[in-house]
């Protein structure tokens, strides 16, 4: 059989040199390039998803997001070194795969949906590849002693509407049964929208395609439940000591607003606090979850059967790095230790108890927005229109 289950997702990810992006990015940088396995290892389609490198860091990465990895031999390594000769070896040690998906690191706003529908040209329409395209309306000229017109006669320039455009080739993903790894056999492609047709080749690249993550990546279906931690999120992580020697803290009326707004919205809000939070519960209108030294064993203990995919997660230090690597969508304040800070999704511009959390719940109430318009965009056959 040429199908599930021997269909992998393979991605080939190549270290990213220290100096190309800022520090404040590093967060951003974890999401476009090795993030992929939560986004695509739901898909009941695939068997298994595979990081290719031959880096450690990225290694250690990849599999604290649920994927296999690839160690490239030194062989395939190298900087002339084709993407078909990393996926040929990786074939070889894998003989019982029969589909391999590639899917490039450089392409962020890539969704489920997309490899899905690809996915369908292969087992349902008898397809030996499928690759990514986008359409774009763009006139060609070729350089000479004259310059002449590829594609167009400059004494009838047609208008963008009466003109299909071209196909060009995106790289963002690539399918193939194992006997035609290259673009052969019965080929067709994918076309991609443009909006999710996001490539980064050089440092300049980076700021746009973090915005086009954050209005059209793909974050899940919708966050269900919120882990809010307090102490440093949710306030500045200070403790006032009043004249009768009570302990006090200090929460801004914008965070707790902004909790209100989630439960609103549909989202069961629990702030994770490390010690008595009675009075935080009278404050913020939320059960209060305690937890210990290791906050992931205490989740995952209180809320059995936990769909980490759907769950938002908030915190500021060590003790937090498993759960924000988990959840769907997860953040820091601007002023977190950079071991959380790097593998959170988003980096909040406000810092703990200054308005971070109510960022956060925008940022989710965004997402969730945009979750619910891909879900009726899903739903849309394009062919008819």
């Amino acid at each position: 059989a040429l199908f599930p289950p021997y269909l992998n997702l393979l991605h080939l990810s190549a270290f990213i040199q220290p100096g190309l992006i800022p520090p404040a990015n590093l967060s951003i940088k974890a999401y476009l390039s090795l993030r992929f396995p939560a986004r695509f290892s739901s898909l009941s389609t695939l068997s298994t998803v595979w990081v290719s490198t031959d880096h450690d860091d990225i290694e250690r990465v990849a599999k604290s997001w649920g994927a296999k990895v690839h160690r490239r031999s030194k062989e395939v390594s190298r900087d002339c070194s084709t993407s078909l000769e990393t996926i040929q070896e990786f074939l070889k040690e894998n003989p019982e795969v029969s589909v391999v998906c590639n899917i490039q690191a450089t392409s962020p706003c890539l969704h489920p949906s997309h490899l899905q529908e690809a996915l369908k040209k292969i087992t349902e329409e008898g397809y030996d590849s499928v690759f990514s395209v986008v359409r774009r309306y763009q006139f060609r000229w070729t350089e000479g002693l004259w310059l002449n017109p590829q594609n167009l006669n400059p004494a009838k320039r047609p208008r963008r509407q009466d003109w299909n455009g071209e196909l060009y080739e995106n790289g963002s993903f690539y399918f193939a049964t194992r006997d035609l790894t290259g673009l052969t056999g019965s080929v067709t492609y994918f076309e991609m929208e443009p909006q999710h047709s996001v490539d980064i080749d050089v440092d300049i690249d980076w700021p746009v395609a973090e915005q086009r993550v954050l209005r059209f990546g793909y974050f899940g279906r919708g966050v269900t439940l919120m882990f809010c931690k307090v102490s440093g999120c949710l306030t500045n992580g200070k403790v006032f000591l009043s004249v009768c020697g009570e302990d006090m803290v200090s929460l801004h009326t914008r965070d707790t607003t902004g909790l209100r707004m989630l439960q609103k919205d549909g989202v069961e809000v629990r702030p994770v606090a490390f010690f008595n939070g009675a009075a935080d519960e009278k404050v913020t209108g939320c059960e209060v979850f305690q937890v210990g030294e290791d906050p992931l064993k205490d989740v995952e203990t209180k809320f059995k059967n936990l769909e980490w995919k759907d769950v938002a997660y908030i915190g500021n230090d060590a003790a937090d790095v498993s759960c924000l690597s988990l959840a769907g969508l997860s953040a820091v304040p601007a002023d977190a230790p950079a071991c959380a800070a790097q593998v959170a999704k988003y980096t909040c511009k406000n810092v703990g108890g200054s308005g971070a959390v109510r960022e956060f719940a925008e940022h989710v109430m965004q997402q969730k927005e945009q979750a619910k318009a891909q879900m009726k965009q899903d739903r849309i056959d394009r062919n008819n229109f």
